[in-house]
Order: C-alpha cells, then sequence, then structure tokens
C-alpha cells in the first residue's frame, strides 16, 4: 500500500472517508485510499456528484452550444439518472440544450458521448420531429424544459445550453 506525504499537501482541503478537513499538518502518512484533494470546478459553474455544470448566459443553436461547451473543456449535458435529472431541474428556470440528439439517424437518440438513450423524460407526444409542419422542421436536438421533461426541436432554434465537466483529481 502506497503511503501520502501530506506535508505537501499542507493548507489544502482534503476530503477524509466523506468528511472535509483542512489542516496545517507537518507530517502525517495516509493511505492514498483515505485521503483526496477536494474535486474543485471553475469559477461560475456548479458541481453536483462527480461534474460541474454551467447554463450558458447566451442564446444560440444546438450546435454553437456544443462547440461554447468544447471550448470550455466540457460538453452539452448527458442526463443518466434520476439524480441528475432532479439536479436539472432544481438548477434551469428556462428552456436549455442538453446533448441528446438524432441527427446520424432519425429516431436513434445518442448523447453526445456516444451512449444510447436509456433514460427518458420526453414531454407527451415526444417526440415528434416536427409532426410534419413544416413551421418546425426537422427536429434532431433535445432541449429540457424547467420541469425537466425533454422536446425535440431544430437544432437551429436559439436557447442557452447546459455544459456538463467531469472532475479530476
Amino acid at each position: 500500500m502506497a503511503l501520502l506525504n501530506v506535508r505537501s499537501l499542507v493548507n489544502k482541503t482534503f476530503v477524509l472517508n466523506d468528511f472535509f478537513f483542512t489542516s496545517r499538518l507537518d507530517v502525517l502518512f495516509l493511505t492514498e485510499t483515505w485521503i483526496r484533494p477536494e474535486k474543485v470546478c471553475p469559477e461560475g459553474w456548479r458541481m453536483f456528484c462527480h461534474s460541474c455544470y454551467v447554463l450558458s448566459e447566451k442564446l444560440g443553436s444546438w450546435d454553437e452550444g456544443r462547440d461554447d461547451c468544447r471550448s470550455k473543456g466540457a460538453d452539452l449535458v448527458v442526463i443518466e439518472s434520476l439524480e441528475d435529472k432532479t439536479f436539472i431541474s432544481s438548477y434551469i428556470k428556462e428552456r436549455a440544450w442538453i446533448g441528446l440528439n438524432d441527427k446520424e439517424e432519425e429516431g436513434n437518440w445518442k448523447w453526445v458521448d456516444g451512449t444510447p438513450l436509456t433514460l427518458q423524460n420526453w414531454v407527451a407526444k415526444q417526440p415528434d420531429n416536427g409532426d410534419g409542419n413544416p413551421k418546425w422542421g426537422e427536429e434532431d436536438c433535445v432541449h429540457v424544459e424547467p420541469d425537466a421533461s425533454w422536446n425535440d426541436l431544430s437544432c437551429s432554434a436559439s436557447l442557452k445550453w447546459i455544459c456538463e465537466k467531469h472532475t479530476t483529481e
């Protein structure tokens, strides 16, 4: 079992067995499995579980949102669990792009990380790909409503977006 010299970690915040500590230790040896630096999000981002999230301030297409997220070392949010869904609904108060689309094949919904859709939370009668109405056009991208339900929409529509960045130790 490798030992970690905490002398180099003086004046930092740590998570020890899921409790937070700030210490001025001179010398202490602990196993690496017991102590790890606190995970931190960039300024303006919000932490949930093992990821950081930010809602854009500007509006844009789904592709513009994804490009913006990538420029920040992130991507559009992937909603993998009921906990993620609950967090997102508590975080946003308006429609926003998420990282789900069927651009490659109509009806084959995939997340931006390549994973297929498993958890679903569609608005009633959605997705409908515009229901054949030329007013709506092709609807290949997904946005989340403030209640955390999803709707497909034209990727060129102008909405805010939610970026997700996984934290690193």
